[in-house]
């Protein structure tokens, strides 16, 4: 039962890798036959092991494919609700809509102290799409799997943000925005000086100052991705941990759990998109 429960674990956390495996890699089949690549081959890893030997260069299908999904369902149903919106009495799809877009944009206004009319509709993009993407958290842990392991598929995980690598690509593309703000408002001079005199403004302590300032600035993409991975990793992990236990058991604790994440999943999204706005905010930021 121990072994089941460690390969029904790891299993379900484990991503559909596709990558390179190289000349001379020995796979291992599943009827406990060996196969040897007589060369260099891309393919979909049959193991966790596979998808580590595939290195930096694999790609996790899984989570790259619900991002786009979500991403193109959103994009889809804000412009659908947009066309047919009207003056008279809202419909409930124009209500949801005008109520988060309205959410978000006073959340800009009260936390964004620069002038640009980018943040809003980023902050709405930003918060929408982590927020489908941690939805896929509902559905049950061995609904999506099953499915796919009837189609052949070994491994597929659908909570993209449950994954290291979409939650970093998240936060990356937050941080290549800080140092294009940083920037286009203070210039190449002026962010080298911020950097190098902040927060001790005298020659002598540049290193110490360069030292602090570019921590903090690597410390921010960081924390962006390593916060909200770990919150959906650990919910994930404990869904699954439920679904090991008896029938009657899984009601008691998994009904419970759900619920809990009601909240834990608009307030991951929501957090995200603060930090994102507020570290924004500081790029537009003059100092003097």
């Amino acid at each position: 039962m121990a072994a089941n429960s460690q390969e029904y674990i790891a299993h379900h956390l484990t991503n559909l890798t596709y990558g390179k495996l190289p000349a001379g890699y020995v796979r291992k089949n599943a009827d406990g036959t060996e196969t040897e690549l007589t060369a260099s081959t891309w393919t979909l890893a049959k193991s966790g092991k596979e998808a580590q030997d595939m290195g930096f260069m694999a790609v996790h299908v899984d989570s790259l494919g619900w991002s786009v999904f979500m991403g193109l369902l959103f994009v889809w149903f804000f412009s659908r609700v947009a066309k047919k919106a009207t003056s008279g009495v809202p419909g409930a799809a124009q209500n949801l809509v005008e109520a988060v877009v309205g959410f978000v944009d006073n959340t800009v206004k009260e936390t964004f102290h620069g002038r640009s009319a980018m943040i809003a509709p980023l902050a709405l993009t930003i918060f929408v799409w982590v927020f489908l993407m941690n939805s896929l958290k509902w559905i049950p842990v061995d609904i999506i799997p099953s499915i796919a392991h009837a189609l052949g598929v070994p491994y597929f995980k659908i909570v993209p943000t449950a994954d290291p690598n979409g939650t970093l690509g998240l936060s990356i593309g937050v941080f290549l925005l800080i140092i294009f703000y940083s920037i286009k408002i203070k210039g190449v001079g002026g962010f080298a000086k911020e950097l190098s005199l902040t927060p001790f403004n005298h020659w002598l302590a540049v290193p110490f100052n360069l030292f602090l300032e570019i921590l903090g600035l690597l410390t921010k993409p960081l924390s962006l991705a390593l916060r909200l991975f770990g919150n959906m990793y650990a919910g994930e992990v404990v869904f699954i941990l439920i679904a090991l236990l008896p029938f009657y058991a899984q009601w008691v604790l998994n009904v419970p759990w759900a619920i809990f994440h009601i909240l834990v999943i608009p307030l991951q999204a929501f957090i995200f998109m603060v930090l994102t706005i507020v570290y924004l905010s500081q790029a537009h930021e003059e100092h003097h």
